[in-house]
C-alpha cells in the first residue's frame, strides 16, 4: 500500500513538486492507484540522483514516531532492485564520462596555450614546403657546381651538368616515392 504524492514528499523532505516532477520524468514509478510505495520510490530516486544533489534524508532514528518505518512484514519484504536507466548508463557512470570528457578537453587546451600541440593541416603545410625547398635546391644545384667539378676533373662542363641532373633527377624521383605518414 502506498503513500500520497504529499505524504512521500514530506517523508523524503522535498516538495510536492518536486515528487510529481519525479513521477511524470519516470525517475520514481507510481502505482496503478497514484499512490507511491516508499520502498521503490527511495531505491529509484537514490539510484538516479546526483549524489552532490541528494537531500539530506534524516535517518529513520531522527524521523518522529508517527514517521518511522513499522516493523510489519508487508514493509519487510525483499529490496527492489533499481530501475534500470533508459540508456543503460546509471547517472554516476554518465557523470563520471562527462567529467572524464571534460579534464581531456581542459588538459588539450592547456597543451596548445602551452604550444605543445601542433595542428596536424599546418605542420602538413609545412612539411610539403620544406621538402619542396630542398626539391628546388637539389634540381639547381648541378647547373651551380657542373663548371667547377668539370675543372677539377678536366672535362667538358656541359656533359658534366647533364650527368649530374640525370642522376639528382632519378635519385629525387625515388625521394618522391615515399609516403609521409603523421601517426
Amino acid at each position: 500500500m502506498g503513500v500520497s504524492v504529499r505524504e512521500y514528499a514530506r517523508r523524503r523532505g522535498v516538495s510536492h513538486t518536486a515528487v510529481r516532477k519525479a513521477v511524470q520524468t519516470g525517475r520514481i514509478p507510481q502505482e496503478p492507484d497514484g499512490t507511491i510505495d516508499p520502498v521503490k520510490a527511495d531505491a529509484a530516486w537514490d539510484s538516479q540522483t546526483d549524489p552532490a544533489r541528494r537531500a539530506a534524508v534524516p535517518p529513520p532514528s531522527m524521523l518522529p514516531p508517527a514517521q518511522k518505518p513499522s516493523s510489519s512484514p508487508s514493509l519487510q519484504r525483499e529490496t527492489v532492485p533499481p530501475l534500470p536507466s533508459t540508456s543503460g548508463a546509471t547517472f554516476n557512470q554518465a557523470r563520471t564520462a562527462h567529467e572524464v570528457a571534460k579534464a581531456q578537453k581542459a588538459r588539450i587546451q592547456v597543451d596548445r596555450l602551452k604550444e605543445e600541440v601542433v595542428d596536424r593541416a599546418r605542420a602538413t603545410a609545412l612539411v610539403f614546403k620544406l621538402a619542396r625547398q630542398e626539391r628546388d635546391s637539389w634540381i639547381t644545384w648541378p647547373a651551380r657546381i657542373a663548371g667547377q667539378m668539370a675543372a677539377e676533373i678536366g672535362i667538358e662542363p656541359h656533359l658534366m651538368q647533364t650527368l649530374l641532373e640525370t642522376h639528382v633527377r632519378a635519385h629525387l624521383a625515388e625521394l618522391a616515392e615515399i609516403e609521409p605518414t603523421f601517426r
